[in-house]
């Protein structure tokens, strides 16, 4: 392919006086890994919501695979997230239906984009209840009785059974244990190398974005003021932002 999967130029967006993006420009690349960093309020969260097409900016525009993704209606923005497209949220509670099996909750994407047959969407739940290290004993029960750990890799699941082109990853490892973010970042690493996906995910962990990224972008109040490939931004930081958030780390 010659060209990005997804591709921004130029976006902009102001809430009242604060710039949320301004003049953001990125591509992610099939079966690339591009990892947003920076501190609360910097842009990064808002950056994905437009990337994704939950929120319109002010200005600017987004490409997927040649489409205008802006200019999508409704109907064909929720027809790209069930199947193109895939969202692990943070908080694992938005991205699940809390009162559905989990073996319900993944094969209801399944579902989604064409299954029919019960017993090979149940096989396929179970199968993958497997591969994110959670006992297949578990397809009846509800998320409710899952750890917040599970019930992230039970998210991760659900969004990656049907093979999505492109993931859009929040803060996966917010709120948890390091042990269990350790876990579950050594998960997502080897699932989407697997499946050789593209992920955009949004950290302020830069450990986060270490282990899972290929490219990474810094961003503070709106901007993205450094970029570049991760061990070479991370390893010898050129802007002052990037060098003290390298340096928070270092001095944790």
């Amino acid at each position: 392919m010659n060209a990005p999967l997804l591709s921004a130029r130029d976006l902009t967006l102001r809430f009242g006086q604060v710039p949320a993006l301004d003049g953001v420009d990125l591509d992610i690349w099939p079966g690339e890994v591009v990892a947003i960093v920076g501190e609360s309020g910097s842009g990064k969260t808002t950056l994905l919501r437009v990337l994704s097409g939950l929120m319109r900016p002010d200005g600017g525009a987004v490409l997927y695979g040649g489409r205008d993704v802006l200019a999508m209606g409704e109907a064909e923005r929720r027809r790209l997230m069930r199947t193109d497209w895939g969202f692990v949220h943070q908080n694992p509670r938005d991205g699940l239906r809390m009162a559905v099996s989990a073996g319900g909750n993944i094969g209801e994407r399944l579902m989604a984009v064409g299954a029919r047959h019960y017993g090979g969407i149940r096989a396929q739940a179970a199968e993958w209840l497997r591969r994110v290290e959670i006992d297949d004993g578990r397809l009846d029960h509800l998320p409710r009785t899952f750890s917040g750990g599970m019930q992230q890799r039970l998210q991760i699941a659900r969004t990656l059974v049907t093979h999505p082109r492109l993931v859009f990853m929040d803060e996966p490892t917010g709120g948890l244990d390091v042990s269990v973010q350790a876990r579950l970042l050594d998960l997502i690493r080897a699932l989407v190398a697997e499946l050789g996906l593209a992920v955009l995910i949004v950290t302020h962990d830069i450990a986060a974005a270490r282990l899972l990224a290929h490219w990474v972008l810094v961003m503070r109040t709106g901007r993205v003021v450094e970029e570049g490939l991760t061990d070479r931004v991370l390893d010898d930081p050129q802007h002052p932002y990037t060098q003290l958030l390298v340096s928070s780390v270092l001095s944790a």
